[in-house]
């Protein structure tokens, strides 16, 4: 299966820029007296440094980490690429660099190691992990299997609930004569008891009396 190779004006551009930025790289460090091998390893160490840099603050940014020593080496970085960029612009004279510039240009190995070292060596920060609120194991419950020969559970008898009994309520013996006569009249008439309802009609006392009544009356009866 082949592909189309299509160019792409990103990428195209990236790589011009960083051919671009090679060459002055080079150039500066040639005129600050690095001669061979030495000229083109300038170049690569100060990309390596930048990109080291943007990618170490891209992870910090994401983690929420602290990002000021990421941010330091990327201008340092950004700083020495630009600058070569700039000089090589005719500003100055690459036969004759200045002192400051020799300097620089001798020192940056060593800066460039110290930052690609604290880059590498930075800690991470690692986001606390919440713990996942744990589903409930349930258990299958057995199923139990019950003998025939097995003898059904027994119930306790079921005792009939005890009628509660009226309260005591004291009858006066007079009361209690007059409503003995009103009951035997009633008996006498219809042939049957008189009920609480009628004796208490009759007598004119109070629901609770004339029941305390009524179940005197029944009792001798």
């Amino acid at each position: 299966m082949t592909r189309s190779i299509r160019p792409d004006a990103v990428l195209v551009q990236a790589v011009i820029a960083g051919a671009l930025s090679f060459a002055h790289l080079h150039d500066i460090a040639a005129a600050a007296g690095q001669a061979g091998w030495k000229a083109w390893a300038y170049p690569i160490s100060v990309d390596l440094l930048l990109v080291a840099a943007w990618r170490r603050l891209r992870i910090l940014r994401t983690d929420g980490g602290p990002t000021r020593a990421a941010w330091t080496w990327f201008t340092v970085a950004l700083a020495a690429s630009l600058g070569a960029n700039v000089a090589t612009a005719g500003l100055l004279d690459l036969h004759d660099v200045p002192d400051w510039l020799r300097i620089l240009v001798a020192g940056w190995p060593a800066l460039a190691f110290l930052g690609g070292t604290l880059l590498v060596h930075t800690p991470e920060h690692r986001r606390p992990e919440v713990p996942e609120e744990a589903a409930p194991i349930t258990e299958p419950v057995p199923d139990i299997a019950i003998a025939r020969d097995d003898p059904a559970p027994t119930r306790a008898p079921e005792t009939a609930p005890v009628p509660a009994l009226p309260p005591a309520t004291p009858v006066p013996p007079a009361l209690l004569t007059h409503a003995r006569k009103i009951a035997d009249t009633h008996r006498t008439a219809t042939g049957t008891p008189i009920d609480p309802a009628t004796l208490r009609a009759r007598l004119g006392v109070a629901p609770q009396l004339a029941d305390a009544i009524a179940h005197q009356l029944t009792g001798k009866d």
